[in-house]
């Protein structure tokens, strides 16, 4: 399942070779022409550092292939929840027709075997469907990983960069909400500096989906989160 998936993204790592398309505004870019220089990319000194850092949260949340597969799979949900609520209605229009019948008669006792037959098969369905969906979904995330990790693995070598570090650019949480706080306190990176080349493998991913491949991700001033 990898192969043919990790190949096309291979075939288009290429282009890394070649800089990222950068669309300055009017502002930045008279600027350009008057002498000034451009503000550094967030990855500006990773090369020269040896060291990256990557928002694999957010790479995911925008990977074209991943977020389209993911999708597809909220439809099939949505669908398989429509079957099986067809299914719970059908059971309970049975206990409620069992209901008119006096306990003990014929047609009580036929309409109660139907109604734990189909609660059973029922409930084997559901479980069945819920598992094959959860594993569907696993699939979907380790096959996407395998490509974030090919993806900076190829990045960081052609770039000698010694080593990739997961970080989160979350912007700051708000500070009346404990959970977010502790999210900010348990942040594997504290600072980084110019390092950060998450745009980089997010353009690199969504060129070998078949995607622009241009990050959307805004600069932010070294440091400091960039949402």
């Amino acid at each position: 399942m990898r192969t043919p998936l990790i190949s096309a993204m291979l075939m288009a790592a290429v282009l890394l070779f070649c800089p990222l398309a950068v669309n300055l505004p009017a502002q930045q870019a008279s600027g350009v022409a008057g002498g000034q220089a451009p503000p550094a990319s967030p990855s500006a000194l990773a090369q020269r550092y040896h060291i990256a850092v990557v928002d694999v949260s957010y790479v995911f949340k925008n990977f074209q292939r991943f977020t389209t597969q993911m999708d597809a799979m909220k439809v099939d949900v949505e669908a398989m929840e429509g079957v099986l609520s067809k299914d719970r209605d059908a059971i309970n229009a049975l206990q409620t027709e069992m209901s008119t019948f006096n306990p003990g008669s014929p047609e009580y006792k036929q309409r109660d075997e139907q109604l734990a037959q189909r609660k059973a098969d029922f409930n084997i369905k559901a479980t069945q469907k819920r598992k094959e969906f959860l594993e569907r979904e696993a699939k979907i995330y380790f096959q996407a990983y395998l490509e974030v990790a090919d993806a900076v693995k190829f990045y960081a070598s052609s770039r000698d960069i010694g080593l990739v570090l997961r970080f989160n650019g979350d912007m700051p949480p708000d500070a009346t909400q404990r959970d977010e706080v502790l999210r900010m306190i348990n942040k594997p990176v504290v600072y980084q500096n110019g390092i950060d080349i998450t745009p980089d493998i997010l353009a690199l991913l969504n060129r070998s989906a078949g995607g622009q491949g241009q990050a959307t991700r805004p600069n932010a001033i070294p440091g400091q989160p960039l949402r």
